[in-house]
């Protein structure tokens, strides 16, 4: 949490003015995003998940029907009560086991591995140098073949130490991830990278859509 250079108390402060301050449940915009987030997940289901930054919980109740396990994670107390909520009164659709953590990007990872790491809306509050630490760790973190998802908002924000365009350079030049796929417009940025040099085979080629590449 040091990294984060921000007033101490700052997400606290805002959750309890209002409990859901950027509008998560109520913008298209947000609902958009989530849309193009899941659709850009090149998988149909993911073994162990991990989203930094949760927030309420309005993309993680969506994680998790796609996930076995999803790890949940947020440096607000008041965010993490909120998610919990949500998703324990989601219907009762297939779907994984949920865990909650107090944690933070930028703060030492979990000394385990996921095949889904979610960074959407949270890179930006981090220095330059703290995020390209976060992200070599993430990459350590992801199994070989695994997904990075990273989706942020574009435009400027006073408070925050880096821009959207920012985090998404610092992310294409980690060292152990291959961009796989994108999407940008004014809005966000939103990248797709995977764990090793080696492109996974196609969401076609793997449904049999497509002729098998040969070697």
């Amino acid at each position: 949490m040091s990294h984060i250079r921000l007033p101490a108390g700052y997400f606290e402060d805002m959750y309890a003015k209002d409990p859901d301050p950027w509008g998560f449940t109520t913008r298209w915009y947000e609902q958009r995003k989530r849309a193009l987030t899941l659709a850009a997940l090149p998988k149909a289901r993911y073994r162990r998940a991990i989203e930094p930054g949760c927030s309420i919980g309005t993309l993680s109740e969506q994680l998790a029907v796609r996930c076995d396990h999803l790890v949940c994670t947020d440096i607000s107390d008041r965010a993490l009560d909120l998610a919990r909520r949500r998703l324990a009164a989601r219907p009762g659709s297939p779907s994984g086991t949920v865990e909650f953590r107090r944690w933070g990007l930028g703060d030492t990872w979990p000394g385990e591995l996921f095949d889904l790491i979610v960074l959407s809306e949270v890179c930006y509050y981090l220095d330059a140098d703290p995020l390209r630490a976060a992200f070599r760790d993430a990459a350590r973190c992801l199994e070989p073949g695994g997904t990075m998802i990273c989706v942020h908002w574009r435009h400027e924000v006073p408070q925050y130490p880096l821009s959207g365009d920012e985090v998404h350079r610092i992310a294409a030049d980690t060292p152990g991830l291959t961009r796989l796929a994108g999407y940008s417009d004014e809005d966000l940025l939103l990248d797709v990278f995977t764990a090793g040099g080696r492109r996974p085979v196609s969401v076609a080629r793997s449904e049999g859509l497509t002729p098998e590449e040969k070697d």
